[in-house]
């Protein structure tokens, strides 16, 4: 095995040493960027062709691998890694690229470029499934699938789900327009591609455990799907029927099967029986599906493989190992042991042991003993050992074929069943042609690429397959390179489309079996090139004469020629009127016969359509009759073949005139001349001046037609100019003419617009002057009625006057009445307020002084419990002593009750210190909140004092006397209240005493005789008349508005400071309770 390291190469041979054959690996490719640092592949995929594939590794980088051609490029640097890979496209220079970033690149392998970018997946793309026109694919990702035209690169579809149903995969049936998109709930739908109408859905099996589909793979004629996930069963389903036909149990070594892959044949017709399971352990067992047997295996436990990709004519096999390399495998080899054919169940009599050696399949016979009760001898039974003829030996040799094949044999099963095996006919046609498989040979006439003579094939013979065109078209150019006048054959693509259809999944198989019937099958055909080969047909016709000798002269009466009758049928080699099974059933007799056995079938075909052509008589009637199909028996033409075959005599026999089967040359193909070079040298020569005097043509053409072209342009620039020019001068001399009639207009309209400017002129003036005097009058009768307007408001307003005088003061008293209740309300409100805020902030601060000294007796508790403990180490220490323990643990003891003693005492001093601030903060507290109420009062006091002033004059001879009356409970009741105020705030304090007395004996003298009290009354005020009402009165109600809005504001700020005192004592109490714990 061979371990190609591609390093930083842009391109280079795949292998140096031609592969060894015989076995698995035929060589393993690594990609070393850096030394010790291998990068790894993670995808791989085919081209349609099976020779070339895509391979993209972690770093983003895409190469190309041509097994064919022992070569790899690099086409592509992406800059991510790739998710999936496509190679299948119609144009076979574009692939497909799902990248990390959720986005889809088509790039060009032979000019780097990028071709589209799509986007609209919102993850991963998981797998590209490319319609097998290339026209369309399917990308798929877990949450979508969507459909993309491959022409302009659009999405046409989106395949929308619900989130609990994921999609495990959506992809193109082969060879058909039907979608199959697998969930994760193991259901299963068909869908038509064209209109996405759902044609059936596949049953989920309900007995059994569950599979949980993982995995797929489909047949190439579409008709067979297996299906496995996570369980070591295998579903194999038909897809016609919609049925599960069979359940295959893998080895107890398989747990889950990562991927599935058919293993294509070309003589399978499609319907593969090879299935490649690829399990959790990294090894790919291939079994038959209908046997279920185990084929064989690749890959290791050591060297285990990630994913698998088989080549679309089932040569190779790719496989990214577990290592990040690639391994290529060759079926061939793989399959060596499978391919053998099985023995023979034909027994040859040996000659005993001096002929052992003749043949593998000699056995000894003996014969079975029949015993006798009445006849009991004692002799012993001799064992009859016969010879083989002589002779036999050198006949097998020369029947002897490839693969194990006898040629005899093979003529002999044909005979007794008129056909080969379907499912083995590819393989019996290989074995008796004798193909050489020249990869490199077929390799160096496809590297030439199209012949010229093929560019137009479409046009003479369009063909709706593109596959099979580009497949005809490929064939045909390698015949021609091959031997120069294939590319003059007209005929060729006849003989060859019936083998291209055939082989056109393994175009080098299709090359070599054209030739070979054109070699042995198709001799002395070219020899009077360009005519049809004469002598061919004379050995027909004289065929026909020796055996129907009424038929030819009932065809020479018609003027019916043996190029009418014979040469369509081999120029078509009966594709036209056979069909497909009546024409491979044909061709399994001649390819078994001699090469004259072609000539006999077109004269027994003659033969059996012997009654219609007796009816014809006109040209038309039999160039129809020899160009479609007609109702033949098959079977009775090829027995006539045979009986012409045996009864034909020697002088007139092709065989004569025919060489025997000849094999193509092994390595090289032979060198075809059997042709007049003259002719076709002097046709191509003749085609290539054509052609030449074609291109010269064309030029000329294009030349005069850009000529043609370019005078009428010109032509038509010139005549549009002098119209242009034309429409200009009357387009001038108009506008001449209507400016001169717009002037003589507008003379005219200014004549009339200053006989109309003075005219409006004259009325102007006139009726300023009559809107003057009417403007005079009206102002007039305005200051009149203006007048009386006010003599009359003067006299309502004094009548007014007097009755708002009377109500005023009436209000006056019922208002002094409701401010004085007010008044007594609100102080005896106030009191009860101040004496409640009181209490509750003594009970608040009693409680958190309980707290802390509940805290306090806590932390006690917990100094008492620490020296138990300590005192329990130190007699534990003792011991330990005592009980001769070793010094390290007396030493690390010590330090621990040292460390207990220094935090506890740095414990002491926190709580101390935290005990010290609270106390600090409490005092402060106290101090403001004493300072505020002071403010308060003063405020309050100097209010009621400014409102006495104010009253003063109204009664100056009851005030001294109610002065003396009020000033002693006043005074009473303003020590009651500071004193209460003092007490709430400053429980918990020793200083705050004395500093509240002073201040509550000094406020009555800064108060002096201005101070009043709220709580008196006074009844000669309400009976007092000698002030203003206009006065007086707004003074009174906005002094008693101030004044209520003070009490209030004072209210508030009482009870906020109570507030922030019994939270603040709370917090400091909370402080100093976590710090004791």
């Amino acid at each position: 095995m061979e371990v190609t390291d591609i390093g930083n190469k842009e391109e280079g041979r795949i292998w140096h040493r031609k592969p060894t054959p015989g076995k698995g690996v035929i060589v393993t490719v690594v990609r070393t960027a850096q030394p010790a640092k291998t990068v790894r592949f993670v995808h791989v995929a085919f081209d349609t062709t099976g020779d070339s594939f895509l391979a993209g590794d972690h770093h983003g980088n895409i190469y190309v691998f041509d097994i064919s051609r022992n070569r790899f490029r690099l086409v592509q640097k992406t800059g991510q890694a790739s998710t999936a890979l496509a190679f299948s496209l119609r144009r076979t220079t574009e692939f497909l690229v799902a990248l990390s970033d959720y986005t889809i690149k088509c790039f060009d392998k032979d000019t780097k470029q990028l071709v589209s970018w799509m986007r609209g997946h919102e993850g991963a793309v998981s797998s590209i499934s490319v319609h097998s026109s290339g026209r369309y694919a399917i990308s798929t990702s877990s949450d979508t699938a969507q459909l993309w035209d491959l022409d302009t690169f659009q999405r046409k579809r989106k395949l929308n789900i619900r989130q609990s149903v994921g999609i495990q995969r959506v992809f193109f049936l082969p060879l058909s327009n039907t979608i199959l998109s697998c969930f994760s709930d193991d259901s299963i739908f068909a869908w038509e591609s064209d209109t996405l109408f759902c044609k059936y859905q596949l049953p989920v099996p309900d007995s059994g455990p569950k599979i949980s589909y993982k995995a797929f793979a489909v047949t190439r004629d579409g008709k067979s799907l297996a299906a496995g996930g996570r369980s070591n069963l295998l579903h194999l389903w038909c897809l016609d029927s919609q049925q599960l036909v069979r359940v295959v149990q893998m080895p107890t070594q398989v747990r889950t099967v990562r991927q599935l892959e058919f293993l294509p044949d070309s003589f399978d017709g499609g319907a593969s029986q090879t299935l490649g399971v690829l399990s959790q352990d990294g090894m790919m067992r291939f079994i038959n599906i209908h046997t279920c047997k185990l084929l064989f295996h690749m890959g290791t436990h050591d060297d285990a493989i990630t994913t698998v990709a088989v080549s679309p004519n089932g040569r190779h096999v790719v496989a990214i190992m577990d290592n990040g390399s690639i391994n290529v495998y060759s079926v061939q080899s793989l399959t060596q042991e499978l391919n053998k054919p099985p023995p023979s169940k034909v027994a040859v009599v040996s000659g005993g042991e001096a002929d052992q050696d003749l043949s593998n399949l000699k056995v000894k016979v003996r014969p079975d003993v029949v015993h006798r009760a009445a006849k009991s001898s004692g002799r012993r039974t001799q064992v009859k050992i016969l010879r083989p003829p002589v002779g036999s030996t050198a006949e097998d040799k020369e029947n002897e074929l490839p693969a194990g094949l006898n040629k005899k044999r093979l003529v002999a099963l044909l005979k007794a069943f008129g056909e080969y095996p379907a499912k083995y006919r590819m393989f019996v046609w290989r074995s008796l042609l004798c193909l050489p498989e020249n990869h490199a040979a077929y390799s160096s006439l496809t590297d030439k690429g199209l012949h010229a003579a093929y560019l137009t094939l479409h046009d003479k013979y369009p063909i709706k397959s593109h596959k099979l065109q580009r497949g005809l078209q490929r064939v045909l150019s390698a015949l021609a390179h091959w031997a120069a006048i294939f590319g003059e054959v007209e005929y060729l693509p006849l003989v060859a489309f019936p083998f291209v259809k055939l082989f056109q999944n393994n175009p080098m198989l299709c090359f070599e079996v054209v030739a070979t019937v054109i070699v042995s099958w198709c001799q002395h055909w070219f020899e009077y090139f360009p005519n049809p080969p004469l002598n061919i047909l004379s050995m027909a016709e004289n065929i026909l004469a020796h055996h129907d000798k009424e038929l030819l002269q009932h065809l020479m009466d018609c003027g019916i020629t043996s190029q009418l009758y014979v040469w369509p049928l081999l120029e078509t080699l009966f594709s036209e009127v056979l069909t497909r099974d009546e024409w491979l059933r044909l061709f399994d007799n001649i390819f078994s016969n001699h090469p004259s056995f072609l000539l006999m079938a077109c004269v027994a075909y003659i033969s059996c359509c012997r009654e219609p052509l007796l009816l014809c008589s006109q040209k038309q009637d039999f160039e129809y009759f020899f160009h479609h199909r007609n109702n033949l028996d098959v079977g009775a033409m090829i027995k006539e073949a045979y009986r012409l075959m045996g009864c034909t005599p020697a002088d007139i026999h092709p065989r004569t005139m025919l060489s025997d089967f000849t094999p193509l040359t092994k390595g090289q193909y032979p060198v075809f001349n059997h042709y007049p070079e003259f002719i076709v040298n002097y046709q191509s020569q003749e085609r290539e001046k054509i052609r030449l005097q074609e291109m010269e043509y064309l030029r000329e053409r294009q030349e005069l037609s850009s000529l043609r072209a370019d005078f009428v342009r010109r032509q038509g620039e010139e005549e549009a100019y002098y119209a242009q020019q034309e429409l200009l001068l009357k387009a001038e001399q108009q506008r001449r003419n209507i400016l001169a009639q717009e002037e003589g207009k507008l003379t005219q309209q200014r004549e009339k617009l200053a006989a109309m400017k003075r005219e409006l002129k004259v009325k102007e003036l006139q009726l300023l002057d009559a809107t003057r005097r009417r403007f005079l009058k009206h102002q007039q009768d305005l200051r009149a009625s203006q007048i009386q307007g006010l003599d009359q408001e003067i006299s309502r307003k004094m009548d007014l006057r007097e009755r708002e005088s009377a109500a005023a003061v009436q209000d006056l008293e019922v208002r002094q009445m409701e401010l004085e209740a007010q008044r007594r309300r609100l102080e005896q409100h106030l009191l009860k307020e101040q004496e409640r805020v009181g209490q509750e902030v003594d009970e608040e601060v009693e409680m958190r002084m309980r707290g802390a000294e509940r805290e306090e007796v806590g932390h006690t508790e917990l100094l008492h419990s620490t020296k138990t403990k300590m005192q329990a180490l130190e007699e534990s220490l003792a011991d330990v002593c005592q009980l001769g323990l070793e010094s390290d643990w007396q030493r690390e003891v010590a330090e621990r009750l040292q460390q207990v003693d220094t935090e506890q005492e740095r414990k002491r001093e926190r709580l101390a210190e935290l005990h010290r601030q609270t106390v600090a903060e409490e005092e402060r507290l106290a101090d403001t909140m004493r300072d505020v109420a002071g403010k308060k009062w003063d405020e309050v006091m100097s209010t009621r004092a400014q409102l006495q002033e104010q009253r003063q004059p109204l009664s100056v001879a009851h005030t001294d006397g109610q002065r003396q009356k009020i000033r002693s409970p006043c005074w009473t009741r303003g020590l009651h209240q500071r004193p209460c105020t003092t007490t709430t705030v400053s429980v918990g304090t020793n200083t705050a005493g004395p500093a509240l007395a002073s201040n509550s004996a000094t406020s009555p003298k800064q108060a002096g005789t201005n101070m009043v009290c709220l709580n008196s009354s006074s009844p000669s005020e309400s009976t007092s008349t000698n002030f203003s009402l206009d006065r007086g009165r707004a003074q009174l109600d906005s002094s008693e508005r101030e004044l209520l809005k003070e009490i209030r504001d004072l209210r508030q700020k009482l009870a906020a400071r109570a507030r922030e005192g019994s939270s603040a004592s709370s917090q400091s109490v909370h402080t100093l309770s976590s710090v004791s714990q």
